[in-house]
């Protein structure tokens, strides 16, 4: 239940980014990861822990993570002013099929067939999603290409996004969460301030409105993620995170009047498919690699 109120809040912040209309990137992630820290703040004071959530003997390593992982969210807020909610959503899908791909090429991961085989099945899913707008760049629409621009940027933010995880999977052998969470925003913060000499506009009262409010759902979404994780194993709660494609077709038809293409209905069935292969195929590995550790006799 964590999980599914943490993917609508999550739903919900990027109907706020997408509402608020053309803003540039670098000020939607400014409002969306200080807004953020409050909450979060908020939180760990109720439970104690406000006072050493900062505490890190890594924090290069978090601002590394806080680097990319800007570039990924402010890819991924464009994409999302550019394309339909259903599809900017789904497109995200790509990222932890991302994640098996580059664990395997920078962490030396043995990644065995059956994921392979997902990865390219769930990969295909996406061409499918993205075909109508990569076939409008020769239509020489002025529309079509906002949208392919939204298409690639979603890409590459899931690509990011996948190295984001990387990271964060490094830091969490020696971090806690709320340190992570907290340096994250506060990283991002600070460099999407570094944009402000590149054409920040004005806000009307609605858009400052609506981009405050995404930045509370940002850090709301995430104290409810950490504690469905908290509550029950990652390979039974992650399969909800796919929840969010039925949330953003209901919420872009009510609130934006899109309707998802056929394409986007079968292609993110695919990626949805395959996502959760891999997740069963990891938590089958797990249990594998701890019934080995059960017989295997200690050492010395």
């Amino acid at each position: 239940m964590l999980k599914i109120v943490s993917v609508a809040v999550f739903v919900g912040m990027s109907s706020c980014i997408k509402a608020a209309g053309t803003v540039p990137a670098g000020q939607i992630v400014f409002f969306r990861s200080f807004f953020a820290i409050f909450p979060i703040i908020a939180f760990l004071a109720v439970q104690g822990k406000l006072g050493t959530a900062f505490s890190t003997r890594r924090p290069l390593n978090h601002i590394a993570r806080g680097v990319v992982g800007v570039g990924a969210m402010g890819l991924g807020f464009f994409a999302l002013t550019r394309l339909p909610l259903p599809e900017a959503i789904t497109l995200n899908y790509a990222q932890p099929l991302l994640v098996v791909v580059f664990s395997s090429i920078f962490l030396g991961e043995a990644i065995r067939v059956y994921r392979w085989s997902a990865v390219a099945v769930g990969l295909v899913g996406v061409l499918i999603i993205s075909w109508p707008e990569l076939t409008l760049l020769s239509s020489g629409a002025a529309l079509g290409d906002q949208e392919v621009l939204g298409v690639i940027a979603a890409l590459v933010a899931a690509a990011i996004s996948a190295i984001a995880m990387l990271l964060v999977r490094n830091l969490v052998q020696s971090e806690r969460t709320a340190t992570i969470v907290l340096w994250f925003s506060a990283t991002a913060s600070i460099i999407a301030l570094l944009s402000l000499p590149f054409g920040w506009q004005a806000l009307a009262p609605r858009q400052a409105s609506l981009l405050v409010v995404s930045g509370f759902c940002g850090g709301l979404g995430q104290i409810l993620m950490t504690s469905a994780y908290r509550h029950a194993e990652a390979s039974v709660v992650a399969p909800f995170e796919y929840t969010s494609m039925l949330l953003g077709i209901v919420v872009g038809y009510l609130a934006f009047g899109d309707l998802p293409t056929l394409n986007m209905l079968v292609g993110g069935l695919i990626v949805v498919a395959a996502g959760i292969f891999i997740i069963w195929r990891e938590r089958q590995l797990g249990l594998e690699r701890s019934r080995t550790r059960k017989v295997t006799p200690p050492q010395g």
